[in-house]
């Protein structure tokens, strides 16, 4: 009988060690197909760093070196003559001030106005939910170019014309669709459990909201504070229609591109894109927290 039930007891195993042989073939199989993929991935991502690259190269060389051509991928020399000549332009200093409080008075309109709105999505349910998340995002659609001169007579009749404070609210505007989504996506990865427990602790609703969802979707509303300021760095139709002397620091460069020289050019991409790329790094974490909570 111990003869007999040898076969029978090592039968499981031997199941077993099919299914990892075939599964190990499957994977092996299905490894080849996805080079493609990795393939497409490597292309967009060189597509996009390769005129990074370029600027950075040039804005990093000396002013006679712009102008040679054919240009090297592997700079010879590395100087900031072109980047101090752009920095000491007249109102370069000033606008970039000028975005940096722009871009705060953005972030800080957008989170106060949307992070009470995204909440209310996540947590209530009313008819019509659905059709207004909709509607949010068709605002994001509507050409800025239609509104500029309406835009720039209400704002001469407010004397807010040529403010940064004009600018700061055209670019809340545009960046509190987004920032109600993303901080709506939040606050529903956040449980409501934890908000009930500190109700029936003698929370009221908004102590619940402020003492437990708000600390819990921190990560998030950083990672939404990310796109707004962003958005507010890059944006430039908005700025160059309503200022004429208080100019952000994409406006200055837009406006003076038609007379400026190659070095200020290249000089004043870079210094338009370095911004975006550190508060990105430094904020990249809370970002990846962010699509973690979503996806859990």
């Amino acid at each position: 009988m111990a003869v007999a039930d040898t076969p029978q007891a090592a039968a499981p195993g031997a199941t077993q060690a099919q299914d990892i042989v075939v599964e190990t073939r499957a994977a092996k199989r299905r490894g080849p197909r996805r080079w493609p993929l990795y393939l497409v991935a490597g292309l967009l991502t060189l597509f996009l760093l390769l005129p990074i690259y370029l600027i950075t190269i040039a804005a990093l060389s000396p002013r006679t070196a712009v102008n040679e051509f054919p240009k090297s991928l592997i700079p010879r020399e590395f100087s900031l003559e072109t980047l101090l000549f752009f920095l000491n332009s007249r109102g370069v200093l000033a606008s970039a001030w000028n975005s940096v409080v722009v871009g705060l008075i953005t972030l800080a309109l957008s989170l106060v106005i949307g992070t009470p709105a995204g909440y209310a999505l996540a947590r209530f349910a009313f008819r019509g939910r659905d059709a207004f998340k909709v509607l949010i995002l068709t605002t994001r659609a509507f050409p800025i170019v239609i509104l500029s001169v309406p835009l720039a007579v209400t704002f001469i009749q407010w004397g807010l014309y040529d403010t940064v404070l004009a600018v700061a609210l055209v670019h809340t505007a545009l960046a509190l669709p987004t920032t109600v989504l993303i901080t709506s996506s939040i606050f529903i990865s956040v449980p409501r459990d934890l908000e009930e427990a500190a109700l029936t602790l003698g929370c009221t609703p908004v102590g619940a909201f402020l003492r437990v969802a708000l600390p819990l979707a921190l990560p998030g509303l950083a990672a939404a504070s990310l796109f707004t300021f962003v958005l507010s760095w890059n944006e430039v139709f908005a700025a160059a229609i309503l200022t004429v002397s208080q100019r952000t620091l994409p406006a200055q460069v837009f406006t003076s591109l038609g007379d400026s020289p190659l070095p200020f050019r290249f000089a004043g991409g870079f210094a338009l894109i370095v911004p975006s790329l550190v508060f990105i790094f430094f904020i990249r974490r809370y970002l990846f927290n962010m699509w973690g909570r979503v996806v859990r």
